[in-house]
């Protein structure tokens, strides 16, 4: 493919993958907002300003190990070309669509891992997948959730001890004010989390086309247009999924509310800065999960939180298909 050609195609991918990085704020803006939002500590259309902000300052405190994992160790380097990165994106594309209409809170970074794999494995077989990039993306599937729970779970009983003989008036106006901080931190570790998967797709993009030299790294102007592009996204709110997020799970009240927020938050960052790609999605459903069975147990409506965890198991393999069968598809134009 001669230059003339290929760099418009490179802008092309990029301005795709700014897409898939739009939509992943879309989609998980609940993640950061349901719970602020629910407790009425903040309306809305603040919620969402409050939660862009700190997503795209995000960068000023983390590295970039999560943009790493993605661009080198879910498949090969060598692997990654125009076809297959298109294709994990439409895989990874397609099914944020779908769960944001339905309300599913589903994982965009489960989304895109499941597209690298489909699209990988079909141009180059099982050998395109590293293996132990892949294990320790998966494994947070599980643990994230269950790190959520547990640590949510112990602030609630630990506050609740705390504030014993306070009056439920005062705990309640002392948590109003605490929220607006747990939701910062989870708000800085939803952007330091997310935008760098899509940093990582650009990055190995611009490595495959030999733009970066004989060494991985990733740029500056993509951290910063991806930081961007993810606070956007979080500024027009996924109002369905923060309905699903927010109330239907359990209800919650402030200081719920910032227990949710900081153990997912503590989860995000230790996650963030050991470089795995975790889903903020699973983190803070099962931080919202852990506060509710501190309540009581019957607090929790299991069939609405069943019917998310199986959109979770489901989410890798069926964009590894999708995105599978696009690249297959593109074959027949390319």
């Amino acid at each position: 493919m001669d230059a003339t050609l290929a760099f418009p195609l490179l802008v092309g991918l990029i301005g795709v993958a700014l897409f898939f990085d739009f939509l992943n704020g879309l989609h998980d803006a609940a993640n950061s907002i349901a719970t602020i939002v629910s407790t009425r500590v903040l309306r809305p259309q603040y919620a969402v300003l409050w939660a862009a902000f700190f997503n795209f300052i995000a960068f000023l405190f983390f590295g970039l190990h999560v943009a790493e994992t993605l661009g080198t160790g879910i498949i090969s380097a060598d692997v990654v070309d125009p076809r297959v990165v298109f294709s994990a994106l439409m895989g990874a594309i397609a099914w944020n669509l779908l769960t944001w209409a339905f309300g599913i809170p589903s994982s965009s970074s489960h989304a895109l891992v499941g597209g690298l794999v489909g699209a990988g494995v079909a141009k180059a077989g099982g050998g395109a997948i590293v293996w132990t990039g892949l294990a320790k993306t998966t494994a947070a599937i599980v643990l994230s959730p269950a790190t959520g729970f547990i640590l949510a779970l112990m602030l609630v009983l630990a506050v609740s001890w705390i504030f014993v003989r306070s009056t439920p008036f005062a705990v309640d106006r002392t948590f109003r004010i605490m929220q607006f901080i747990s939701a910062s931190l989870y708000s800085l570790g939803h952007g330091g989390n997310d935008a760098q998967k899509t940093m990582g797709i650009i990055a190995v993009l611009l490595y495959s086309q030999g733009m970066l030299g004989p060494d991985f790294y990733v740029p500056f102007w993509v951290v910063i247009s991806c930081q961007l592009v993810l606070a956007l996204g979080t500024l027009f709110g996924g109002w369905r999924i923060v309905h699903t997020m927010g109330s239907k799970i359990t209800r919650l009240n402030p200081m719920q509310g910032f227990c949710a927020e900081t153990g997912g938050a503590i989860t995000l960052f230790a996650a963030t800065w050991l470089g795995i790609p975790v889903s903020t999605t699973h983190t803070i459903t099962g931080a919202i999960i852990g506060v509710g069975a501190a309540r009581r147990v019957s607090a929790v409506r299991w069939g609405i939180a069943g019917n998310i965890v199986v959109a979770w198991i489901i989410t890798i393999p069926i964009t590894a298909a999708i995105s599978a069968l696009c690249y297959v598809a593109t074959g027949l134009f390319v």
